[in-house]
């Protein structure tokens, strides 16, 4: 099927874009296609030569870790020359470019001028070579020197009435040397607001895993996937966001492994894998993947998790030595799964209990069962107890501390989880802060800070005055979008620590400065001394990075130098830190490291070595889990699910193939069949045709929640997709402004941005739909808020 539509983006920016074609989804990814993709924008962007350099360096021992995701790699000895994905190769590309955003550059442009620019145009300037200030009143950016730079920032942070009116957040792209001396600076100038990216992702998972199991980490290495008879694999999609997990789950499935794919889409790299660099991928039928797939409803994981434990229950099918040994809370769990209601479970999962029982049968049958999760999982108000569910099944099956077994929640950015173990974190534990006290000379402060969602409010209400950023595209990651602008303009300060221009540049405070950056791709050098940095993938590998290429320009500096200048400005010898020490040598921060951080000792040699070291994780190694109870805790969850007025859909916002979070690479999501464009949202035919559209219609997006504020997406197209009735999904950043700032996961208080209850309008009104020929008559493209009374769609509690 093809069609066309006006495309847009989510704010009325004119795109690049001709034309959006929709096309059938493939039923298999990469091959020949992903290696010929990979090629053509890496020599793109940074030339034949350049992407020799940085791609055979990309995921080796001697050379820098892969930004794009925190997918472990191979032991040393088994690494491929060419270890990296298609989407690696473009991640590399966009920060290996020869293209320069240089001061001319932003001397020719306005403010607004960029602001009118698309996501992907943006990126596409390249490399910010000098740092660049706006400065109050002003309409462009100007260039200053790196000294009044950090004057500037330690100006406003010293004129603050409370070091809290500060927020100091980071992205996960930040190296662990980086992320502890941010740390340490935020702490020292006395505050814990240190919200981070896994405030928005991974944090049901931390919160969850914590409680349960003692530790918010997974429990699996890379091994364990080679070895597993079972690997299921519940809201995560390997083929685009993790496609070099697909190598493993091949080793796996040749090995004589299952795989049960748990989504509400049939997504390509589940069904089958070509492998590249073997013949069968090449020429061949490549590897089918997954043996089960289950179209689970938006949020409607629990029930089917309940549901297979009633089965387990009813069938004896549980590891009693491993429960009774190691466990509390069995008996009520037991007692409580025996009970569903199994019309509830079919009604709220979307499956029959025949598909629910076939899963069960798998997991039954296995006797090392692997648990992959991702923000398929995390990002619904009930995102905690889901995940607590899938644990408790992989507690009463004995699947922790077992060759080829255990829990395998996949991170999304390249060293979130390596930030988080480095103390970035509004709410360390009393021992992380008593380690960096004594570390330090100094008691840090112990009042938790604000998150993510706590930070934008506080901008917001004017509790908060500096935004400082490590990394990342805030306005745009964040939810709620015109929230999180507003907030971010009534800021004195925001500061950027970034290597290419994006949208949170353009969205100041009254003073705005961006700090360029070396990225992993670049040679770091002080005084002629290569330096490396570290970082923390998945599995808890921990290991070196060092980058190929010669930095984007002479007045680069890099993460770990800007952040102790900073530091050095705004506390001077406070507490007798010495931030030059750390910012000329990276070995001094990690002698810091080793004696702060529980799991690094030896640090500096350890790390270097070809592939690293793991960091201990007591379930895993020893059957300890430093619970209250001193057990696993095997926890009672009331069944819920968010209640979607009738006539309304649930929405999950999701990457396109051609991006990595908020970085557009392109408008190719050729796995899905969507080519051109990115303003669509794949539909149900039949929960199109009840609402009378029809496929490559064009229709406005809108979502309710209840503060009596209606926000609008426009101008999507329409995709008859197969997903389950009244799930629907579109992709973010451009759906962003639909998910209210203030519906989060209970627990952990993640945006829950894969249940968005919205409406399908026709443009400009609340009618129905628009033929593709009469987009261009139903007005920009845009988000807007407007008042009104909507039924309440957050989850109820049912029996």
């Amino acid at each position: 099927m093809t069609a066309t539509s006006t495309p847009g983006t989510s704010d009325g920016r004119e795109t690049p874009e001709a034309e959006l074609e929709v096309h059938h989804p493939k039923t298999a990814a990469a091959g020949v296609t992903g290696v010929a993709v990979a090629m053509k924008r890496s020599v793109e962007r940074m030339g034949p030569v350049r992407s020799a350099r940085a791609l055979l360096k990309l995921n080796q021992t001697d050379g820098f870790d892969c930004m794009s995701c925190a997918w472990p790699d191979p032991d040393p000895e088994h690494r491929h020359t060419a270890e990296f994905c298609e989407n690696g190769a473009k991640a590399v590309a966009e920060e290996g470019t020869k293209r320069r955003a240089d001061p001319h550059f932003f001397a020719t442009h306005s403010i607004a001028e960029l602001d009118a620019h698309d996501e992907w145009w943006l990126g596409q300037q390249g490399r910010i070579t000098q740092p660049m200030v706006k400065r109050p009143g002003g309409t462009h950016y100007e260039p200053l020197d790196w000294s009044e730079a950090f004057r500037v920032v330690a100006d406003h942070l010293q004129a603050l009435d409370s070091p809290d009116e500060a927020v100091f957040y980071t992205s996960g792209r930040a190296s662990n040397e980086a992320a502890f001396a941010y740390q340490l600076f935020a702490r020292a100038f006395g505050t814990n607001n240190l919200p981070d990216c896994s405030n928005m992702c991974h944090e049901s998972t931390s919160v969850a895993l914590a409680e349960s199991i003692g530790i918010g980490k997974g429990s699996v290495t890379l091994n364990d996937i080679y070895h597993a008879e079972l690997i299921i694999i519940a809201g995560q999609n390997p083929g685009t966001n993790h496609p070099r997990m697909l190598q493993a789950l091949e080793v796996a499935k040749r090995r004589g492994a299952k795989i049960i794919a748990i989504n509400p889409l049939r997504e390509a790299g589940l069904v089958n894998f070509r492998n590249p660099q073997k013949a069968r991928g090449v020429v061949g039928a490549g590897t089918d993947i997954a043996d089960l797939h289950l179209p689970v409803r938006n949020n409607g994981d629990l029930a089917l998790f309940q549901g297979i434990g009633a089965l387990l229950v009813e069938w004896d099918a549980v590891d009693h030595d491993f429960v009774q040994a190691h466990t509390t809370g069995f008996e009520a769990w037991r007692d409580h799964v025996a009970a569903v209601d199994w019309a509830q479970v079919e009604r709220d999962s979307g499956l029959t209990r025949a598909q629910i029982t076939e899963a069960a049968e798998l997991l039954r049958g296995s006797r090392a069962t692997i648990w992959c999760w991702a923000m398929g999982l995390t990002q619904h108000r009930n995102a905690v107890a889901t995940i607590k569910e899938l644990t408790n099944l992989a507690l009463v099956r004995g699947d922790i501390g077992r060759k080829g077994a255990g829990l395998c929640p996949v991170r999304g950015h390249s060293n979130v989880q390596g930030d988080r173990t480095m103390g970035i974190w509004e709410k360390s534990p009393d021992s992380f802060l008593d380690a960096l006290g004594a570390e330090f000379g100094f008691d840090p402060p112990r009042e938790h800070g604000l998150d993510t969602v706590e930070s934008i409010k506080a901008l917001r209400d004017g509790r908060a005055h500096v935004f400082v950023g490590l990394g990342g595209n805030f306005v745009h990651a964040a939810p709620d979008t015109d929230v999180v602008v507003e907030a971010m303009r009534r800021a004195r300060l925001t500061v950027h620590v970034s290597t290419k221009l994006n949208r949170s540049h353009l969205v100041c405070g009254e003073t705005a400065l961006i700090l360029p950056t070396k990225g992993r791709t670049e040679k770091d050098v002080h005084d002629g001394v290569e330096q490396f940095v570290t970082v923390e993938d998945s599995m808890s590998q921990v290991h070196s990075s060092r980058g190929p290429l010669e930095p984007a320009g002479p007045h680069l500096r890099s993460e770990v130098q800007i952040v102790t200048g900073l530091a050095r400005a705004t506390l001077g010898d406070r507490y007798g830190i010495d931030w030059a020490a750390m910012g000329a040598d990276y070995s001094v921060v990690r002698d810091h490291i080793s004696r702060v951080v529980p799991g690094c000792e030896d640090y500096e040699e350890r790390a270097d070595r070809p592939g690293g070291f793991t960091l201990p994780h007591p379930p895993r190694d020893s059957r300890t889990f430093r619970t209250s109870s001193g057990r696993a805790e095997i926890v009672v969850s009331p069944m819920e699910v968010v209640q979607v007025p009738e006539g309304h859909l649930l929405l999950q916002t999701l990457r396109s193939h051609d991006q990595f979070n908020t970085t557009i690479y392109g408008y190719s999501d050729r796995y899905r069949g969507v080519e051109g464009g990115r303003r669509v949202v794949f539909v149900h035919p039949e929960d199109l045709a009840v609402r009378g559209f029809a496929d490559g219609d064009v229709v406005d997006l809108r979502s309710t929640w209840d503060d009596d504020v209606e926000r609008v997406a426009k101008g999507f197209r329409c995709v008859a997709y197969d997903t389950p009735r009244g799930s629907v999904a579109a992709y973010y950043p451009e759906t962003n402004p639909l998910v209210p700032l203030d519906s989060t996961a209970e627990g952990s208080n993640c945006p829950t941005s894969k249940s968005v209850v919205v409406t399908l309008h026709r443009p400009g009104t609340g009618g129905e739909g628009v033929r593709p020929e009469e987009a261009d008559r139903a007005g920009d493209a845009g988000t807007s808020r407007s008042t009104g009374s909507r039924p309440d769609p957050r989850p109820a509690h049912q029996s």
